[in-house]
């Protein structure tokens, strides 16, 4: 148990940290009176979305950290601003700055030098059109679900008289700490679920053996498709030498990808997206919320991967 404990520690504290920074900086901005000045530079890519003005604050927020954005569409939620739908639209809106993020730091320097340009390139255009696809079905539902644009924001509270900087520090702290040790709470016991749950081997039922002869791929890479189901970076590692050598074709292994990605999706919402996203929406909108943005990740892939079938 004490072992169990230690692992769930030292995986979540840095979790924790970073998510106490992104809440602490969100409050900051709020507190010095930026948020409503820095949400006029999304207005033109939010244009043709009804998403309210605390959505959209919210959404730059998103670029640096993700949680730090919900929190703002939690305390938008909480003082009538916007309801559970816009809230699930906002969450999925925030989701894509992360696909970004992930181009950046981790398709770029890792996945695309260890695949090579042609299946690396591939996966990189996978979330691309990703993003591209959430982003888009985020516009055409604040169509249908939200009839009108709400001009309620987040504020100060210091009618336009900016604080100064140490005093917007502590007030920023002193508001955000609450919500902090709510969202710790939860996700440390969530966490230690998962943790639990994946020593009992529940996370197993996920086996990808009977796929080989399904989908036309070689018996040998049933290895590395059933390690980037529990470590895409060792999936991948796995993986390249395979298409260096000539083993497995492009095509084969882009069908790989596409087969570990959606096997992986539901083990990685379950042991990290879960936690986080109950730990801030509570336990009905964040089951919603996570469902929904995996369920359309996996179409996606599911799509790519059908497309790529037919080609075969």
């Amino acid at each position: 148990m004490i072992d169990l404990l230690l692992r769930v520690l030292d995986f979540a504290v840095p979790i924790l940290i970073m998510i106490f920074i992104g809440l602490w900086g969100a409050g900051l901005l709020v507190e010095l009176g930026l948020m409503k000045k820095l949400s006029r530079l999304t207005r033109p890519l939010l244009k043709h979305t009804n998403l309210p003005e605390s959505c959209r604050s919210a959404f730059l927020v998103a670029i640096g950290s993700t949680v730090a954005a919900n929190s703002m569409v939690v305390q938008a939620k909480d003082k009538g601003c916007i309801n559970d739908r816009e809230a699930i639209l906002c969450a999925l809106l925030n989701s894509t700055p992360a696909y970004v993020r992930g181009i950046i730091t981790y398709q770029i320097p890792i996945i695309l030098p260890a695949l090579g340009p042609v299946v690396g390139g591939f996966y990189v255009m996978v979330f691309i059109i990703s993003a591209i696809v959430k982003f888009s079905v985020v516009i055409i539902l604040s169509k249908f679900w939200i009839k009108e644009q709400k001009s309620c924001t987040l504020d100060d509270g210091h009618n336009g008289n900016r604080p100064p900087l140490k005093e917007a520090m502590k007030a920023s702290f002193k508001k955000e700490k609450k919500l902090f040790f709510k969202i710790a709470t939860i996700y440390l016991g969530m966490t230690t679920l998962v943790f639990a749950l994946r020593e009992q081997g529940f996370f197993e039922i996920f086996s990808v053996l009977p796929l080989a002869d399904l989908f036309g791929i070689p018996s040998e890479s049933i290895i590395p498709l059933t390690t980037y189901i529990a470590s895409p970076i060792l999936g991948v590692s796995l993986l390249g030498p395979m298409i260096g050598e000539g083993s497995i074709s492009y095509l084969q292994a882009m069908i790989i990808i596409m087969l570990g990605s959606m096997f992986m999706l539901p083990i990685f919402s379950i042991r990290t997206l879960l936690p986080r996203y109950i730990s801030i929406f509570g336990p009905k909108l964040g089951v919603k919320i996570v469902t929904i943005s995996t369920g359309m990740s996996i179409l996606i892939r599911l799509t790519i991967l059908l497309i790529l079938l037919s080609i075969i």
